[in-house]
C-alpha cells in the first residue's frame, strides 16, 4: 500500500503531507480579536465562529544554558504579537514516527520546523473574557516521550469549543534527550535541577493556563489534563508530581499508563552512555549544552533502537528523582497528591494494530497458539491453550486473528491501565470511570479494526477531518457525539454521564463497571472478566 495514497483523501492528504496546514488555516480563518496576557498582547484568528490562537509562547527558548534545565519564563513583548501559526516542534527524529505508524495516522502529522524554542501552546475558545469561566481541557500529545506535537490534525480543538463550550488547548514540550536526560547526579550544583525537563515544561504550560486562561474565556479553577498513549503516560505522571498539584482538577488517560517511572540510577547510566557516545567525560556535563542540536538528534537515533519504549540504551521517560517525581506514579498505590482528582481511563480493543508488521490477515489455530506464546514469553503451551479457550468463550464470534490481537493488546496497553484504575479505586478518593472503545474502523478493508489512536477523532468530535482513520460512514457522528459529550461532561463536572449515554457508574473493585463505547454504548460489570483474570494469572506466573 502506498503510504500517501488513500481512498477519499484526495488532495487533502497531499496538503497535509506537504506541511501546508498553517496555510490552510490562514485561508479559512479570519482576523481575530486581541487578548492581553501577562507577557503581552496576542491577536488570533476566527474559524467557524471559534477564536483560535496558535504558537503562544509559555516559556523561554530551551537552547544553550537552558538545555536540560527547568523552563524559564517567556520574555514580555510590546505591541501585538500575531498568534496565527503553530509554533516549532520540539527537536525529534521524524524517522521514529513516520514508518512506525499506519499511513492512515501518519497524514495527521503536519510536520513543520523544529527548534529548541518550542515551548508553545494553541487555544480554541468560543468567546473571550473572564466572565465566561468555561472548563479548560489541556491535551498532551502522544508519540511516547520522543515524538509528536500539538499541531496534529486530529487534535484540532475547534469542535470542542464550538459544540461543547470548553476551552481546548494543545501544547509542545521538550522530547527525547532534550526533555529527559537526567543530569542531577552527574553535573554537580550547576545541574542539580536538570531532571524531567519535558514534564516540567508541561507544568509551566499549566502555570501559564492558571495565570492567563481567564482572558480567553476559561476557568483556571476547572482544568482537565487529557492525553493518549505517551500523553496518557504524561497525565499519569503529572498526577504524582508535587509541582503540578493544584494546576489541574480532572485527568483523562487514554491508552497509556505510567505505573512506574525510570529509576534514577538507570537514568544516570543512560546519561553517562550518551556522553561517552559523544566523546565526553562524565565531568564534562556543561559541554552537552554546547553540542549542536542535530548531533544530539543523530546520537539519540543511534542509541534509541526503533524509538519504541525500552528498545534502546537511552532513558527517555520521566525519572523517579525524589523531588519533581518523588515516587513511582501508580506503584505500589495511586498517588496521594491527586487523591482528590477524578480520573477517566480506558483503552481501545485492538491497540496493537497501530504498529508495523502486525498480523492482520487470517491465521490458523497453530499460528494463533504460536503468536500468543511469543507475546506472553513466559507462558507454557498448556497455559496458552487455556488462555485462548477462555478468550474464545467470551468472544465466540471472534476470528483467530481477532483473538490474537485482543490478547496482545490486553497484555500490553490494557495491563497498565487496569492497574491504574484498580489502584485509583482502592484509594477511595475521587471517583474513577473506566471505558473500553470497541468500534471498528472500516479503513483498509477493516483490517486495522480498533487501532491505537482511533478514539481521538471521536473525543475531539472531528471525524470528518480524520476520514483516513475513521472512514466516512454515517455511524461516526452519533458515536462522536456520545464520546465527546462524555469527555466534556467529565471536564465540566468530574462525571462523564450525559443525556446521550446510558448511566455510567463509577468503577470500583467489586462491580468493576466499564462503559463499552461502540454504536451501542452500554455499561457492563467486569466485561470479559474471566479473560482478564486468566491473563493476569498467566502473566504473573
Amino acid at each position: 500500500m502506498d503510504r500517501r495514497s488513500f481512498i477519499g483523501l484526495g488532495s487533502l492528504a497531499g496538503l497535509l503531507m506537504s506541511g501546508r496546514v498553517n496555510a490552510l488555516a490562514a485561508e479559512t480563518g479570519t482576523t481575530g480579536a486581541v487578548v492581553e496576557t501577562t507577557a503581552g498582547k496576542l491577536r488570533g484568528t476566527q474559524r467557524r465562529g471559534v477564536h483560535v490562537f496558535k504558537g503562544v509562547r509559555y516559556g523561554a527558548p530551551t537552547g544553550g544554558t537552558g538545555r536540560f534545565m527547568p523552563p524559564g519564563k517567556s520574555e514580555p513583548w510590546s505591541g501585538v504579537r500575531e498568534a496565527i501559526d503553530f509554533g516549532p516542534r520540539a527537536p525529534q527524529l521524524d524517522s521514529q514516527f513516520h514508518g512506525m505508524v499506519p499511513p492512515e495516522v501518519e497524514v495527521m502529522d503536519p510536520g513543520g520546523p523544529m527548534s529548541e524554542d518550542c515551548l508553545c501552546l494553541n487555544i480554541w475558545t468560543a468567546s473571550l473574557g473572564a466572565a465566561h469561566k468555561r472548563p479548560v481541557m489541556v491535551w498532551l500529545h502522544g508519540g511516547g516521550y520522543t515524538t509528536g506535537s500539538g499541531a496534529f490534525t486530529c487534535y484540532d480543538g475547534t469542535e470542542l469549543a464550538r459544540k461543547h463550550d470548553v476551552v481546548a488547548i494543545t501544547l509542545n514540550h521538550r522530547l527525547g534527550v532534550f526533555g529527559f536526560t537526567y543530569l542531577a547526579d552527574l553535573g554537580g550544583a550547576q545541574f542539580a535541577r536538570a531532571t524531567n525537563a519535558g514534564m516540567l515544561d508541561i507544568v509551566a504550560a499549566l502555570e501559564w493556563v492558571r495565570d492567563n486562561i481567564a482572558a480567553f474565556g476559561g476557568d483556571p479553577g476547572n482544568v482537565t489534563i487529557f492525553g493518549q498513549s505517551g500523553g496518557g503516560g504524561k497525565v499519569s505522571t503529572l498526577m504524582a508530581m508535587p509541582p503540578a498539584r493544584g494546576l489541574f482538577h480532572r485527568a483523562i488517560v487514554e491508552s497509556g499508563a505510567a505505573v512506574t517511572g525510570a529509576p534514577r540510577e538507570r537514568a544516570t547510566k543512560s546519561a553517562e552512555a550518551l556522553m561517552q557516545k559523544l566523546g565526553l567525560q562524565t565531568n564534562d556535563v556543561a559541554k552537552l549544552q554546547q553540542t549542536p542540536m542535530e548531533q544530539l538528534l543523530q546520537v539519540m537515533g543511534e542509541m534509541s533502537g526503533n524509538g519504541m519504549p525500552g528498545s534502546g540504551s537511552l532513558v527517555m521517560a520521566p525519572v523517579v528523582d525524589g523531588s519533581t517525581l518523588p515516587t513511582d506514579p501508580f506503584s505500589p498505590t495511586a498517588p496521594g497528591t491527586s487523591k482528590d482528582i477524578p480520573l477517566l481511563i480506558g483503552t481501545v480493543e485492538t491497540e496493537v494494530t497501530f504498529f508495523p508488521n502486525q498480523i492482520l490477515d487470517p491465521i490458523d489455530d497453530a499460528s494463533l497458539h504460536a503468536h500468543v506464546k511469543q507475546t506472553l514469553r513466559r507462558a507454557n503451551d498448556a497455559q496458552v491453550d487455556e488462555l485462548i479457550a477462555v478468550y474464545r468463550k467470551g468472544r465466540p464470534k471472534a476470528s483467530n486473528t481477532d483473538l490474537y490481537l485482543i490478547i496482545a493488546s490486553d497484555a500490553t496497553f490494557r495491563q497498565g491501565v487496569l492497574v491504574e484504575a484498580d489502584r485509583k479505586a482502592a484509594q477511595q478518593g475521587a471517583p474513577v470511570y473506566q471505558y473500553y472503545f470497541t468500534w471498528r474502523s472500516p479503513v483498509r478493508d477493516g483490517k486495522l479494526r480498533t487501532f491505537h489512536t482511533l478514539e481521538i477523532p471521536f473525543v475531539f468530535d472531528i471525524v470528518d477531518e480524520c476520514k483516513s482513520m475513521t472512514g466516512s460512514g454515517q455511524d461516526r457522528y452519533a458515536l462522536a457525539a456520545k464520546v465527546s459529550g462524555a469527555w466534556t461532561a467529565f471536564a465540566r463536572t468530574g462525571n462523564p454521564n450525559h443525556a446521550g449515554l446510558p448511566h455510567w457508574p463509577a468503577f470500583d473493585e467489586t462491580k468493576r463497571a466499564v462503559m463499552i463505547l461502540n454504536d451501542k454504548c452500554e455499561a457492563v460489570d467486569d466485561p470479559y472478566g474471566d479473560a482478564r483474570r486468566m491473563l493476569q494469572k498467566v502473566m504473573s506466573a
